[in-house]
């Protein structure tokens, strides 16, 4: 410290047991050897990672916050196009009832046309997200830009998410009275 004084010095101690339990020996210790040093901090070195990694604990949360807003988003997006879809095909899914559809038939005409859609976007968005996965490299930890299981999970809970999205217009499509479908035309 005599060759190089600086207001910013640390000094780390190894210790066996709790790290704070010897904080009053070192400071006492520090004292004895120059009286008019300062002593303003004590902390573990958990403390202080922690205290330094709390600027990226925060972006991963918004980014968290903001994925979690876009799932609902898209299945908003998908729950209101198929239940307008449902809405718009009344008629047809009355007359395919009258011809003798079963509400199976009809819930796996109107799941098949929103899981379709959705496994379009996932194609197109798995592929989008590998072209620019580069541009987010800095971002990551502990795993690369094209994890397969990052990957896999994400379109996993988006099927989830497009298939109860999609579920409710279906099953909504299944209780079209077909007399009441035919009338309204």
């Amino acid at each position: 410290m005599a060759q190089a004084p600086s207001l910013g010095m640390q000094l780390l101690v190894a210790t066996e047991g709790e790290p704070l339990a010897v904080a009053a020996a070192v400071r006492s210790q520090i004292r004895a050897l120059d009286s008019t040093a300062v002593i303003t901090k004590v902390s573990t070195v958990e403390a202080e990672l922690g205290e330094s990694m709390a600027a990226r604990r925060f972006q991963a949360l918004l980014l968290a916050l903001f994925a979690a807003l876009a799932l609902v988003l898209a299945a908003v997006g998908i729950f209101g196009l198929m239940y307008q879809t449902v809405a718009r095909r009344t008629h047809e899914i009355g007359v395919r009832m009258a011809l003798g559809a079963q509400g199976g038939d009809v819930m796996g005409m109107v799941l098949r046309q929103g899981l379709l859609l959705t496994g379009i976007g996932v194609v197109l968005g798995v592929g989008g997200a590998l072209a620019l996965s580069r541009l987010v490299r800095g971002l990551l930890f502990g795993i690369g830009p094209a994890d397969p299981v990052s990957y896999v999970a994400a379109v996993l809970l988006l099927g989830a998410t497009a298939l109860v999205a999609c579920w409710l217009p279906a099953r909504r499509a299944t209780r079209v009275d077909p007399l009441v479908a035919l009338r309204h035309e």
